[in-house]
């Protein structure tokens, strides 16, 4: 167990202070942006049905105890996702919400069990309008934070550059000599093929490694050691066995409409154009279950009122980002901790 100091002694919340007074700088900057665009500020309820169906995020869960002492299990929300789809459903086209969200089994530098997610949706747009999004907070943040660079652990970027723009096809080939679309068919992966290629790479693997398992041992050890770095990058058309509630880009059965910003080599948001196919939603979220429980043993319900709700929702584009995170890097912070108030648990001195 490590050594911890708690956040509230006197001389460590001095410390702390300057980065916190300019998360609320920052705040109060993306607010205004967004109001400046026509943007309605949600607020989306902490406590749902489900969790979320992805196979590697993990839950808080609890109790909910009617009046005759009876029980139903709900969950902490890891994102506002569905509930922000759901209000796009019910007539929302331009929503944001500063959303406090949990999960389990993170913690480190960059994760911390309550954080907040930064989420917006755009209906009847493309979803190459949120890089434009992007690049622009990132701009804002900087200027609400009174810098010229952001930073973490020896890694700069310069705030007010344009984000360079790469695919994740281009970026296999260029950082790990992998032909990773040859690797995709209707949709699906060959694990095989991809095994094979991650080999040639030197890039070690498992036996019992699926294709997504591969596929992320070549994105942690071959490409993102170069994303983010003098500039943001904007990684994009992610195969669409990585793409759980994204759809296709038009005419490919290979890649998907998703893309994730780096920063200082730290990945800061995933925007997606939002799948509407209630039936390829279902079976997404089946697999994914299928996937946690082989892995970790449990599986979480499905929202039966989200998905009512997608099948009515118009064509949208939306992105999380990880607020914190972004705040760290615009104050040169080194853990998350740092730019929280009130940290859930104690503080590393």
């Amino acid at each position: 167990m490590r050594e911890t100091t708690p956040f509230w002694l006197p001389g460590l919340h001095a410390a702390r202070r300057p980065y916190l007074l300019a998360r609320n700088r920052i705040a109060a900057a993306v607010r205004g942006w967004f109001a400046g665009q026509d943007f309605v500020e949600v607020e989306t309820a902490t406590v749902q049905v489900s969790p979320g169906n992805e196979t590697h995020l993990h839950a808080f869960a609890t109790d909910l105890i009617g009046p005759g002492g009876e029980r139903r299990t709900l969950y902490l929300r890891t994102s506002p996702e569905f509930a922000c789809k759901k209000l796009l459903t019910a007539g929302e086209t331009r929503i944001f919400d500063f959303a406090r969200v949990f999960r389990n089994r993170e913690r480190g530098a960059l994760h911390h069990p309550e954080f907040t997610m930064l989420e917006w949706y755009r209906t009847g747009a493309p979803y190459e309008m949120l890089m434009d999004d992007c690049a622009t907070l990132l701009r804002v943040a900087a200027q609400a934070a009174n810098t010229t660079q952001f930073t973490f652990r020896g890694k700069s970027i310069d705030p007010f550059a344009a984000p360079a723009r790469v695919t994740v096809a281009e970026a296999f080939a260029r950082y790990a000599g992998v032909d990773l679309l040859a690797t995709v068919r209707d949709g699906e992966g060959d694990r095989d093929a991809l095994a094979a290629a991650a080999t040639a790479a030197g890039v070690v693997i498992a036996v019992d490694d699926t294709w997504g398992d591969i596929f992320s041992r070549i994105l942690a050890e071959r490409v993102d050691p170069h994303l983010g770095i003098g500039r943001a990058t904007i990684l994009s058309e992610y195969p669409l066995p990585l793409a759980a509630l994204a759809r296709a880009k038009p005419g490919s059965d290979q890649v998907a409409e998703r893309f994730e910003l780096y920063a200082c080599g730290v990945e800061l948001g995933n925007a997606f154009g939002e799948l509407t196919d209630v039936n390829e939603q279902r079976a997404r979220f089946a697999a994914a279950m299928d996937e946690k429980e082989r892995i970790h043993g449990e599986r979480y319900p499905v929202d039966e009122d989200f998905l009512a709700a997608l099948a009515e929702m118009p064509q949208a584009c939306g992105i999380a980002l990880g607020f914190d995170r972004l705040v760290m890097l615009a104050t040169g912070a080194q853990r998350i901790d740092q730019v929280i108030w009130t940290p859930m648990v104690d503080i590393d001195d």
